[in-house]
């Protein structure tokens, strides 16, 4: 089980953002050596100083500060909500936040701020989480043209890789990762609905936590489709995002999928170096990411046999049928979701307005012009259709029995995977060259998937992955973290 240890007496007195973890910060401000107001003006300045390279963050809120005095009075009374209380954190651009803007990084939702905050940014706040702002993310969550460029939004511009910044972050949660990795918040939060989570945490080297499916409320996060959206953690460190899930998970009456959260499933999660030790891990190579990839996993499946795990090579069934049948139910579910949400703002009210919206506006065409996604969405057969209704039960079932097959056949605790190729160049004309299939099977079936770092190829960071079946978040994080202790894999990026 993790514990918290105090910080040795010798430990310079310095403060390293990229280095500590949330449980060393609050024994900092609990001795005195810290207070919450400290911590947010590191992270408010150094977001001012060097995020004009990076271009994560779209907005910070003026009442960050505020929110950091109002911790210090909390810990000064005695009274404190949590291991968060105190600690800063972005959200991603599409969490609606009471006050501020919540875009989806679409110019078609600037202005009037959702009125509400969404259910986790509530438990957030409850627990004491200081806000410091919003990040930038790939426009509508890479929802929007046939072939568009992670990390751009017509509202934050093209988020850059801390690592090489001609090089792409990944989509959608390009910002949040990009920031975290930078130390420009302790936590983000991003959002997935098929590797928008992971694969920029593998690209820019820090941990990404892609829940199971009803876990955290979606109530008011720009959706895609209900059937496979969710929110996560992203963080330098497996323990803070731990913590973070801990509080952001939980029922929510708006959202029907939270009924399903196990009466006994953790309200905190227990990590050890130990978890490897005896745990037979299923090892999904996936050569097509390339020979410096798969050398990486080679490497990572000696760490995981130190550690006292057994390695199985496995292969995972039905991939390709499941491609095929993802991006029709996809975009029936966004045309049906995406109507609902617009309801609830301020701007277009429905996809077919947005479409008018995006086609009367050039600085929504200033990287890609494209609208693909939308069209095809708008002209997809509806949800009641016998033929959507068909193939998003095959779907969910192949995914499903796709993870729970394998890991029965093989006696698996977990599959591992890489989670992401190398960088590529961002390039507007040409687009994305994303190949992340590692990240499929866990996204349609619902199931929890964390990366990690593993390594790097060149000065470009790669990750690994661990899922595993439904509820078994605490199960993944805890062998993410007996990864991440093990190896130690992360560096920081070059940057002031």
């Amino acid at each position: 089980m993790l514990t918290l240890t105090a910080v040795p007496a010798n430990a310079s007195p310095g403060l390293d953002l990229d280095r500590a973890t949330i449980p060393e910060l609050q024994l900092r401000m609990d001795r005195g050596k810290l207070s919450a107001v400290e911590l947010t003006g590191r992270y408010l300045a150094r977001i001012r100083a060097i995020d004009g390279k990076l271009n994560s963050v779209i907005i910070l809120d003026p009442t960050a500060t505020d929110q950091a005095r109002a911790s210090d009075r909390r810990r000064r009374a005695g009274q404190l909500r949590g291991p968060l209380d105190g600690i800063p954190i972005l959200l991603k651009d599409n969490v609606d936040t009471r006050g501020l803007q919540t875009t989806a990084g679409s110019r078609a939702l600037l202005g009037t701020p959702p009125k509400k905050d969404a259910f986790q940014v509530q438990r957030l706040r409850a627990a004491g989480a200081v806000i410091l702002g919003k990040a930038n993310l790939s426009e509508w969550a890479n929802f929007r043209a046939a072939k568009p460029t992670s990390g751009w939004s017509g509202v934050g511009g093209q988020t850059n890789n801390p690592y090489a910044p001609d090089h792409n972050p990944c989509g959608s949660s390009s910002g949040s990762a990009a920031a975290v990795a930078a130390s420009l918040a302790q936590v983000a939060i991003g959002s997935e609905t098929d590797g928008s989570v992971v694969c920029p945490a593998g690209m820019t080297g820090v941990v990404g936590h892609k829940p199971t499916l009803g876990l955290v409320s979606r109530t008011g996060v720009v959706p895609i489709s209900a059937e496979q959206d969710t929110t996560g953690p992203i963080s330098r460190h497996v323990v803070d995002s731990a913590i973070t899930l801990a509080v952001i998970q939980g029922r929510d009456p708006a959202d029907a999928a939270t009924k399903a959260i196990p009466a006994d499933h953790p309200q905190r999660y227990r990590l050890s170096t130990d978890s490897l030790k005896g745990a037979r891990i299923g090892l999904w190579r996936l050569p097509v990411l390339g020979p410096e990839v798969d050398r990486l996993m080679t490497e990572a499946a000696a760490s995981l046999k130190t550690r006292g795990a057994q390695v199985v090579e496995i292969e995972m069934p039905y991939q390709q049928r499941i491609t095929e049948l993802e991006f029709p139910a996809l975009l029936t579910e966004f045309h049906r979701d995406i109507d609902k949400y617009l309801a609830t703002r301020d701007g277009p009210r429905d996809l077919r307005a947005l479409i008018e919206y995006n086609r009367n506006d050039p600085l929504e065409r200033t990287c890609f012009a494209g609208q693909e996604l939308f069209e095809m969405a708008l002209a997809a057969p509806g949800p009641t259709d016998p033929g959507y209704l068909a193939g998003r039960r095959e779907l969910t079932d192949l995914a499903k029995r796709s993870i729970d097959e394998t890991m029965a056949r093989h006696r698996l605790d977990a599959i591992a995977a890489p989670t992401n190729p190398p960088a590529w160049k961002t390039n507007c004309a040409t687009g994305d060259n994303d190949i992340i299939p590692s990240s499929t099977p866990a996204a349609v079936a619902g199931y929890p998937d964390v990366t990690v770092p593993a390594g790097f190829v060149g000065p470009l960071p790669v990750g690994i992955s661990f899922m595993a079946g439904r509820w078994a978040d605490g199960d993944v994080l805890s062998l993410a973290y007996a990864f991440e202790q093990a190896t130690h894999a992360r560096k920081p990026p070059a940057l002031p």
